[in-house]
């Protein structure tokens, strides 16, 4: 694994020169799920959108496709950590997985529990769709394996289905890498991993992201998690520029074919995004302390945290202003906004005290760091 890939948990709120533009893409992309879970879930949207109906509609309906910038970036940093040089070595797949639940579902299941409890308040002040019913042993359980889903268990907060996909994909990813590893013969792994990768997009987004019965399992995604692997091998300086050109090739023509066949405003969105990385992905844009830089690193520092701990307060918001706050436009539109800041100060505040104390207790009990994906 990379340690340049690596967030050491306790560093202060800096990167690398060249995570500068993967950053803010976080950190826009974060912002627009909070905001489209706000639009979506609770009725403080529901009074507010007198006053904005086109930005509520355009967040309900739009803004959850942000997703995609995840994804992408996911793969992007997966091969980065993984394969950082663009051809795979040996790794041990099971510990590389074990390694990254380790990291993932602690927090997680913190974060779930919290949910628990903002339900439970929340039903004393509401009743609403958003509340979800007190959960069994059984589905405690699916999450904390993160398979909610895929045992057909209803999740406890909104976005918990994206960790589970998250670790799905990974786990694929570090298979891949694995397997690839094992042949004989740098220039064979070199173009290896990259030919498997293209045949894994070809086959999702051709076939596998068409379907939505498969939404739960990692094929569905890894149209958008595989281009950004592809995103990173491509913008490798090394390679010679027909090797690039036909890594480029190898993003294109799949995706512009199953643009073609089946357009999805999803995955236009992810092909922009990979071509984003492509072309700026690697690139050094100097000190991180101007133009507001710090204030996005710090932003994507916490936003795992911010993305897992943001429902429960956007649900006990919704349901305090249901109970104690006029029902008018104005009152319920900044109830929103008190929701949106009060979700970035308590991801900081989980971000303090359970996502650093279990990622240092995680990295005292391991032998190797956790690798960073999307979020972390």
């Amino acid at each position: 694994m990379s340690v340049v890939a690596e967030k050491v948990p306790g560093a202060k709120a800096t990167a690398p020169a060249q995570f500068g533009l993967i950053n803010l893409l976080k950190v826009i992309a974060a912002q627009l799920i909070v905001l489209h879970h706000l639009a979506f879930y609770g009725p403080m949207a529901d009074y507010a959108r007198p006053l904005m109906p086109d930005v509520i509609d355009w967040l309900g309906s739009f803004a959850r496709i942000a997703v995609q910038v995840f994804l992408v970036i996911g793969g992007f940093l997966v091969a980065k950590s993984l394969f950082p040089q663009g051809q795979p070595g040996v790794i041990n797949p099971l510990g590389t997985v074990w390694r990254r639940y380790a990291k993932l579902v602690p927090p997680f299941m913190v974060a779930m529990l919290c949910a628990v409890a903002a339900s439970a308040l929340a039903n004393r002040w509401m009743t609403h769709d958003s509340i979800s019913a007190p959960p069994d042993f059984m589905q405690l359980a699916a999450h904390a394996l993160l398979l909610q889903g895929v045992l057909g268990y209803d999740s406890l907060s909104a976005g918990a289905w994206y960790v589970a996909i998250d670790f799905q994909l990974y786990a694929v990813a570090a298979l891949l890498v694995w397997l690839c590893g094992r042949f004989p013969g740098s220039a064979l792994r070199r173009w290896l991993m990259p030919a498997v990768v293209v045949v894994g997009v070809s086959t999702s987004l051709l076939y596998f992201n068409r379907d939505p019965g498969w939404d739960e399992w990692a094929p569905y995604f890894f149209g958008s998690y595989g281009l950004g692997i592809m995103a990173w091998l491509a913008s490798d300086p090394k390679r010679r520029p027909r090797a690039v050109a036909l890594l480029v090739a190898m993003i294109l023509v799949p995706t512009l074919a199953a643009l073609v066949l089946d357009f999805r405003l999803r995955i236009a969105v992810a092909l922009v995004v990979t071509c984003i990385l492509f072309l700026f992905g690697r690139a050094r844009i100097g000190s991180t302390s101007y133009w507001g830089m710090s204030a996005v690193n710090r932003l994507a520092q916490i936003s795992y945290s911010v993305f897992l701990i943001h429902f429960p307060v956007c649900l006990v918001m919704n349901a305090a202003f249901a109970q104690f706050v006029p029902p008018t436009p104005h009152y319920q539109a900044l109830g929103m906004l008190a929701a949106w800041a009060a979700s970035l100060l308590a991801g900081a505040a989980f971000y303090r005290w359970v996502e650093l104390p279990l990622g240092r207790m995680l990295q005292s009990s391991t032998t190797a760091p956790s690798p960073r994906t999307a979020f972390i």
